[in-house]
């Protein structure tokens, strides 16, 4: 019987696939010829965001997962396809991020450019010095069988650093430029008036976090997505599980951040938008920590709340950060 389903499961996951790709065919022929801006696509909303900012009005943008969904767990479908397939450029995150991508890709026929925008950033390895603070134990795994998840050993969050999302800006400026070099000159001073913008608040808020004294500077969240953020702003990050939101922690994993949330007098444990919060719940209620404000790890918000924005991400972050660490 087990044979029949796994010939099953294939015959409609080729089917889906067919689909997909005749779909992108039908789009390309039809093409959007009276629309004269360049069609790009970005894999999730972070990423969109930034396109946005560099691209204005010159560019026609989709984004395969939108705000409030979880790109671990994505599954393109057809529309997704069919969305990359009238696509002539293409911005991702990589390291490892996107693992769904190549099949998209692959579904779509898509060949045009592809913008890795944390080309160029220092990634953060597991195993590295700055792990440390994920516990000792930690389930590093992502997810069960079937999610492919496994980031290589690299941390992929590399957003979470704004100094990173300066050379995100650079990079997409740079391949949208290349895609379209009529736009070049805007897409360059979008790009070089966004870094701005992001070089203010990077110091506006380290002046602020950096007024927390040492010890009270930890944040304990569910899963491993902050380590950039820690690396960038003095933060000692513990988490439950590794990098997947949805992966699910051992017992040794929840026993040692029990321990640790208890050794450091942790008043505030923060939950993550989007992700899988039953865990970091059992750790609150056995140490008797409350819950904090919700973070953004891999996701924006709607439209219309004040985390919509990669920079509105990172005020609404630091709001929760800083009231709970003056707090203690």
């Amino acid at each position: 019987m087990k044979y029949h389903r796994l010939g099953a499961w294939l015959a409609g996951a080729a089917c889906a696939l067919l689909s997909m790709a005749a779909g992108a065919q039908a789009v390309r022929a039809g093409g959007a010829a009276d629309d004269p801006r360049l069609p790009v696509v970005a894999s999730f909303s972070i990423l969109g965001d930034i396109v946005r900012e560099v691209g204005g009005d010159d560019v026609r943008l989709d984004v395969l997962v939108g705000p409030m969904r979880d790109a671990h767990t994505f599954e393109p479908t057809p529309k997704d396809a069919r969305a990359l397939g009238r696509a002539r450029v293409l911005v991702v995150n990589g390291l490892g991020f996107e693992s769904w991508m190549h099949r998209l890709v692959d579904a779509a026929g898509f060949k045009g450019r592809t913008i890795e925008a944390s080309q160029g950033v220092k990634p953060r390895h597991l195993g590295d010095e700055d792990e440390a603070h994920a516990g000792e134990g930690h389930d590093h795994g992502h997810g069960p069988a079937g999610h492919d998840h496994d980031h290589g050993g690299v941390d992929p969050h590399a957003w979470q650093d704004l100094a990173n999302g300066a050379i995100y800006a650079r990079n997409i400026a740079r391949g949208l430029s290349d895609a379209d070099p009529a736009h070049a000159s805007a897409y360059q001073a979008r790009a070089e008036a966004y870094v701005r913008k992001l070089r203010q608040a990077d110091a506006e808020w380290r002046r602020q976090l950096d007024a927390i004294p040492a010890d009270r500077r930890v944040l304990a969240t569910s899963h491993d997505a902050f380590g950039y953020f820690g690396a960038a702003y003095g933060i000692e990050v513990l988490s439950v599980v590794g990098l997947s939101s949805e992966a699910e922690p051992s017992a040794r994993a929840m026993a040692d951040l029990v321990a640790r949330i208890r050794s450091h007098h942790i008043r505030a444990i923060f939950l993550e938008q989007g992700g899988n919060a039953r865990a970091l719940r059992q750790v609150a209620a056995e140490t008797g920590v409350r819950p904090g404000g919700a973070l953004y790890a891999d996701t924006l918000d709607q439209p219309g709340h004040e985390a919509s924005t990669y920079l509105g991400m990172f005020r609404w972050n630091t709001a929760q950060l800083l009231r709970a660490f003056e707090a203690q």
